[in-house]
């Protein structure tokens, strides 16, 4: 490991999930002090989530004993709290104790199908904790909160690719309608409070240690364990399939950049080519070598047909543009798929 280079403290919020185990570990790596926050919550199975724990160096525990801050056994610079965003005693008291320059937000409840069954989880974590979270960065005089939004925000848009600059008010989901708010407020507290915000637009993102509920997981299981994959729009969909690491090294970019500006900034992240889905479910085939039942369905409410992003502006300001191509992401995340399961 590096060096410690800066004392200051990052929090990163839902390390324990997919994107933010794997921001953590590139963040510890690199020698930045870090402390991680998830709530471990039954979305899906919480033992994916203590497993990503414990690469971080955190002992496996009951999911009750994580409530108070653990040190990492693996990097002296990781520390994880197991913290709901909503708790207005808890977090402010975390934030007055470690004091972090910066954070990185990345818990949300995720999903836009379970949006439509589950609505106050949404309400819960992603307006209520996210509002919670701004006071914080408010109260306890945090440099620059980076967050999570989502290309769910684009709804129905016909033009493409995707641009920030584009009207984003007609979300059709209330996950997407979630981080539009989320966009609304950081800019609001911004504007009042002066300090940086950032919202990153992830576009479909996949890989090693993704979750259940996404298409790439689910495909793989299914196809492995000879079930029908469940196969929407009858497959006229088309997706803007952006690997994780390309991800999490967007996000590093932006924390490491010495930027004093101050306002609210928009970017999205994907991979901007997209996939048709029959295309992602073939290279999926490809490297399992097996051909899978498909069960054609009509399209899911909440869907979209095709994500697209332009990344223009993040290339300008931050030099950087996604770039793995799907048969490499896909051959990783089987590879791990297997090596998870024992396969």
């Amino acid at each position: 490991m590096s060096e410690i280079k800066d004392r200051r403290k990052i929090l990163v919020t839902g390390s324990a999930g997919f994107i933010g185990f794997h921001l953590s570990k590139i963040l510890v790596e690199e020698g930045y002090q870090v402390v991680g926050l998830d709530n471990l919550n039954n979305y899906y199975d919480p033992q994916l989530k203590i497993d990503r724990l414990l690469e971080l160096g955190i002992p496996s525990k009951k999911v009750s004993e994580y409530n108070k801050l653990i040190r990492s056994g693996k990097f002296e610079n990781f520390g994880f709290i197991k913290l709901d965003l909503e708790d207005r005693i808890r977090l402010p008291a975390l934030f007055s104790q470690e004091k972090f320059y910066k954070v990185v937000n990345l818990a949300a409840q995720a999903g836009v199908r379970y949006s439509i069954e589950n609505p106050t989880a949404y309400v819960d974590s992603n307006l209520v904790g996210f509002a919670n979270l701004l006071e914080c960065c408010r109260n306890f005089q945090v440099k620059h909160l980076i967050y999570a939004s989502s290309s769910s925000v684009y709804g129905q848009n016909e033009k493409i690719p995707f641009s920030t600059e584009d009207n984003v008010d007609h979300p059709i989901s209330l996950y997407a309608a979630t981080k539009k708010s989320n966009e609304l407020m950081a800019f609001t507290y911004s504007h009042l409070y002066g300090f940086k915000t950032t919202g990153l637009r992830f576009f479909t993102v996949y890989g090693p240690w993704g979750r259940p509920d996404m298409a790439m997981f689910l495909f793989t299981d299914a196809i492995l364990n000879d079930r029908p994959i469940k196969v929407f729009n009858n497959g006229n969909l088309e997706r803007d399939f952006t690997y994780i690491d390309d991800i999490v090294q967007g996000i590093y970019q932006i924390i490491q950049k010495a930027d004093n500006s101050q306002g609210h900034s928009l970017y999205n992240i994907g991979n901007s080519k997209p996939v048709k889905l029959m295309e992602f479910i073939e290279e999926i085939e490809h490297q399992l070598g097996i051909t899978a039942k498909k069960n054609m369905l009509p399209m899911q409410k909440g869907d979209v047909n095709r994500t697209w992003a332009d990344v223009g502006k993040l290339k300008k300001d931050y030099e950087y543009s996604p770039s793995t191509p799907i048969s490499k992401g896909v051959q990783k995340f089987v590879e791990w798929y297997k090596s998870y399961y024992a396969l």
